[in-house]
């Protein structure tokens, strides 16, 4: 797709023939199985100040905190008990030596133990080459890393000086080349945003031929300087959900065969909004396994939901939910894109 025909799909006062066109080429290209990712937050310490983010380095009122190597390998133990087929480990961006052996020696316990028959997906932000060297030799085969807005414009008033567009662009390209499951992502609906803008993600996901799709709306936090004094009225949550909504059909109708998640952002406005996103195009849950004693100190965005559910549970309770919307979790399979495949032939 041009980036002129992706903007008039976003722009369509028939929503409800896009998101059936695009369920209908989710089914054709994935089908109705739903993979699941045990979500780790292992760390909220980072050295990023964006301006939207609960965690970022300059909010003072978060307490910090950090899982040791066993705790991680808990919570995975505890994801491949509940048949999960993957896990993401996932933390503010922190760029050291101590924090890359760390997660250097945490993989390879789990490669260890687990073999392939447990992914590993790592979110841990922009690193050097040779920290995402070390993570892939380690055992780590994916890698997300969201761009946020493929505008630069954008980007720069939603993040200090210090943060480089161009920087992040690089990454991404330097983890294809050394052979990650790529994925990026966008906030939706961010202050200062336009259709324009969110055509112009969707094109750059399709140029970069990245795997993986992770986005969701934006939701202020009353400590950043995004989200002070943004009210989210019932009116704006459910604008924001049928937005969220929109960009995962169109992906999934410009991108075809890639992994779009279905994003807890979406639940945190609309208590069916992981359903809806499941039935416009996505197929990719995280169920949280993060210790309940650190989640609430991992709050990205206010009302963040899921935060007091067991571990144990939760996988249950999703597949209630999933088979209530005539899908099935796709359990004990790492769930890797078909469009990885295809693009290493």
């Amino acid at each position: 797709m041009t980036t002129d025909e992706i903007l008039a799909l976003l722009r369509t006062d028939r929503p409800d023939d896009l998101f059936a066109a695009a369920y209908a080429e989710k089914c054709t290209r994935v089908g109705k199985r739903v993979s699941l990712r045990g979500l780790i937050e292992f760390s909220n310490v980072c050295g990023k100040n964006c301006y939207y983010c609960g965690i970022r380095a300059g909010n003072a009122k978060v307490a910090r905190y950090r899982l040791s190597e066993d705790e991680i390998v808990a919570a995975a133990r505890q994801a491949e008990r509940a048949r999960y087929g993957s896990v993401v480990l996932q933390s503010g961006e922190v760029a050291s030596e101590a924090n890359t052996a760390f997660v250097e020696r945490v993989v390879s316990r789990l490669h260890a133990e687990f073999g392939d028959a447990l992914g590993v997906t790592l979110c841990l932000g922009e690193q050097s080459e040779e920290t995402y060297r070390r993570w892939r030799a380690a055992g780590a085969h994916r890698y997300l890393l969201r761009i946020e807005s493929s505008n630069p414009e954008l980007y720069a008033k939603l993040h200090p000086a210090s943060h480089s567009w161009q920087a992040r662009v690089d990454c991404l390209r330097t983890l294809k080349r050394l052979g990650y499951i790529t994925g990026s992502g966008v906030m939706i609906g961010v202050p200062g945003q336009t259709l324009e803008d969110l055509a112009g993600d969707i094109a750059f996901f399709a140029q970069e031929d990245l795997d993986m799709i992770g986005m969701g709306p934006f939701i202020p936090h009353p400590d950043t300087p995004l989200g002070e004094g943004l009210a989210m009225t019932p009116d704006w949550k459910r604008r924001q959900v049928e937005l969220g909504c929109r960009m995962i059909a169109v992906a999934r109708l410009a991108l075809k065969d890639v992994n779009i998640a279905a994003t807890t952002a979406l639940e945190a406005l609309d208590p069916q909004g992981r359903e809806k996103g499941l039935l416009v195009g996505a197929n990719v849950m995280m169920p949280n396994v993060t210790p309940a004693k650190c989640r609430g100190d991992y709050k990205l965005y206010s009302d963040k939901p899921c935060q007091d559910e067991s571990a144990d549970l939760v996988g249950d309770v999703l597949e209630r939910r999933i088979r209530s919307i005539g899908e099935e979790v796709n359990w004990s399979d790492r769930g890797d894109p078909l469009h990885f495949s295809r693009r290493n032939g």
